[in-house]
C-alpha cells in the first residue's frame, strides 16, 4: 500500500515514476510510467543499471535487508534516498518506541500488569494492525502468551475512542506538520477509512502538532513519519510513530488541502533544503474528503482496512467514478469480486459523506448487490 501511496502522488506531482516490485502483480505497477518485476536483492545490478538517472529513491517497504541494500545502492549511485535509518530503526519497535516515549513523558497507554483489563496485545516489531489482539482476562493473556516469545510482544492497556493521525516532516533540523486525519478501523483494527482534515478543537490541534513536532525534533528526523494517537476521555495519548512514507492519510490530506508530501519529499532530498510548497487548494466545495475501502461481491460491498487492497492485483486509477470524485480499483467488466478504494469530497465533512452514501447506493444498483457492511472493532469498554 505504501507503493500505491508513494506511485499516486508522485503522478499527481506530475513527476515521472519508476516502480520495482518483485511481484509481477504489484498493486500500483499499471499507475507507474515504467514498471520493473525483480527482486534487487537477488538481481542487484539489473536494479543498479535501471535507476541511473532519476533523481531520487522513494523505499515503499518495511523489510530490513531490502532497506540496507537501498542504503548501499544510494551509496553507490549518489542519488538521494528518502529515508531516515537512525528513526525507522528506532520507530520500527514498539518496545524501543515505547521507551522513547518514556523519556520524553509522552503520554502512551498504560502497560501490562500496570492496569486492568481489557488489553491490547501486539508484535513489537509490525507496524498498523498486523497481529493486533484483544484480551479481556488473564487466562486469555497467558494462552496468547505461552507459544511466543514475550519479548517480541507488547501488552497494554486497552482504549476506546476516535484514532488520528498526524504526520511531520524534518530536513536538516527544520520540521513542519500536516493536517490531521482522523481514521476508523474495521473488526481487527485495520484502518478503513480516513476522515480529512479531523475535526479536533484548537486546543487538541495545537497539542497534537506540538506533540508530532517534540518527537521529530528528538529523533532529529530526516524524512517523514507519521504519529498516531487516541484521544480517550478527553485525552490525547500515542499509539505508534512510524518513520516511513505512510498510506492512505496522504492521500486524503491532498484531496482535502491540495499539500503533497511526497512531492515535499521528493524537492526536499534533491534540493538538500525544507520544501514547503503552496498548496494547489481544492475550492471551497471540497474542503473535506473521505478516502475508504471496499470488498464487492455479488452479495454484498464490504467496507474493510487496507488488507482488503493489498491482497488485489494491479489498480486501476478512475474519475467520476459512479459520482465520486476518484477511485482505484481492479475491477474488469463481468468480474465478479473486486476491490475499490473510494475517494469523496464535500464542503463539509456530511456533504461528502452524504455522496459517499449516494456512490454506494449507485454501486449496489448498478450491480444488484443487496447488501452493505461496515464492520467496528468490538467495544470492550467497561
Amino acid at each position: 500500500m505504501q507503493g500505491v501511496e508513494a506511485t499516486y502522488l508522485a503522478k499527481k506531482a506530475g513527476w515521472e515514476v519508476t516502480l520495482f516490485d518483485k511481484r509481477k502483480n504489484a498493486q500500483a505497477s499499471t499507475l507507474a510510467d515504467t514498471f520493473h518485476c525483480i527482486n534487487i536483492l537477488t538481481s542487484p545490478d539489473a536494479f543498479l543499471s535501471r535507476v541511473k538517472g532519476h533523481d531520487f529513491i522513494l523505499p515503499a517497504i518495511e523489510d530490513q535487508e531490502v532497506l540496507e541494500f537501498l542504503l548501499e545502492a544510494a551509496e553507490k549511485t549518489g542519488i538521494p534516498l528518502a529515508f531516515d535509518r537512525k528513526a525507522y530503526e528506532l520507530t520500527s519497535s514498539k518496545r524501543r518506541s515505547n521507551a522513547f516515549f518514556q523519556e520524553l513523558d509522552i503520554p502512551v497507554p498504560m502497560p501490562w500488569p500496570h492496569c486492568s483489563f481489557p488489553l491490547i496485545v501486539k508484535p513489537s516489531g509490525e507496524s498498523g494492525s498486523v497481529g493486533v489482539q484483544t484480551v479481556t482476562n488473564i487466562k486469555e493473556l497467558d494462552r496468547l502468551l505461552e507459544q511466543k516469545n514475550r519479548e517480541d510482544w507488547v501488552v497494554e492497556e486497552y482504549l476506546e475512542g476516535p484514532s488520528y493521525s498526524i504526520e511531520v516532516f524534518g530536513f536538516n533540523g527544520e520540521f513542519r506538520v500536516f493536517p490531521i486525519t482522523e481514521l476508523e478501523m474495521d473488526e481487527s483494527y485495520d484502518c478503513k477509512r480516513v476522515f480529512s482534515p479531523a475535526e479536533l478543537n484548537y486546543s487538541l490541534i495545537d497539542e497534537l502538532e506540538e506533540l508530532a513536532l517534540k518527537l521529530a525534533r528528538e529523533l532529529n528526523l530526516t524524512g517523514i513519519m507519521d504519529v498516531e494517537t487516541i484521544l480517550h476521555k478527553g485525552k490525547l495519548k500515542v499509539l505508534e510513530i512510524d518513520a516511513r512514507l505512510p498510506s492512505q492519510t496522504p492521500t486524503a490530506i491532498f484531496h482535502s488541502s491540495g499539500i503533497n508530501m511526497v512531492e515535499c519529499i521528493g524537492y526536499s532530498f534533491t534540493q538538500g533544503k525544507l520544501y514547503i510548497p503552496i498548496p494547489r487548494r481544492p475550492s471551497p466545495a471540497d474542503r473535506y474528503a473521505i478516502y475508504e475501502h471496499f470488498k464487492i461481491s455479488e452479495k454484498k460491498i464490504a467496507a474493510g482496512g487496507e488488507h482488503l487492497i493489498a491482497g488485489a492485483g494491479p489498480l486501476h486509477l478512475l474519475t467520476d467514478f459512479f459520482g465520486a470524485e476518484e477511485a482505484l480499483t481492479d475491477y474488469t467488466p463481468g468480474k465478479k469480486n473486486w476491490v475499490l478504494t473510494l475517494i469523496t469530497r464535500g464542503s463539509t465533512r456530511a456533504e461528502a459523506w452524504m455522496k459517499r452514501n449516494l456512490v454506494i447506493r449507485r454501486i449496489q444498483e448498478e450491480f444488484n448487490i443487496p447488501h452493505f457492511v461496515d464492520p467496528y472493532p468490538q467495544s470492550l469498554g467497561k
